[in-house]
């Protein structure tokens, strides 16, 4: 009585299907790796989805004509600072918004950012959450 089976398995191992993989991940690491680097990619402003859990202490809103409101109320430039630490002289945590428009150069809206940082105060930008 012979129990041989009739199918044999053969011990060899077909590469095939292990480089076509290996194939088509270097084709498409090819082609995303120019998308990757920063020189090549526009900005786009951030954008957001869900509210903040801070409440605002006072807001800082800088127009594309570099005009400067500390909560609505216009102020020079140079007033800037004093009026922000008048604004937050009685709050319990110190939390700036800062609302600049999108023609508004970085500069301006970094020299808020390192005012709060010197004020020891959290600076919260504001986004546009329709943006497209």
């Amino acid at each position: 009585m012979n129990l041989r089976g009739r199918n044999k398995v053969s011990p060899e191992f077909s590469m095939s299907s292990m480089t076509d993989i290996v194939f088509l991940l270097l084709v498409f690491f090819l082609l995303t790796s120019p998308a990757i680097t920063p020189d090549a990619l526009d900005l786009i402003l951030p954008k957001a989805k869900g509210k903040s859990s801070n409440k605002p202490n006072v807001s800082v809103s800088i127009t594309k004509d570099l005009d400067y409101y500390v909560d609505k109320e216009r102020v020079p430039r140079s007033n800037v600072k004093s009026a922000v630490i008048e604004a937050l002289s009685n709050a319990e945590e110190r939390v700036i918004f800062l609302r600049a428009e999108g023609d508004v150069a970085l500069k301006n809206a970094v020299d808020i950012m390192a005012l709060g940082n010197e004020i020891k105060a959290k600076v919260i930008l504001a986004v546009d959450p329709n943006q497209k």
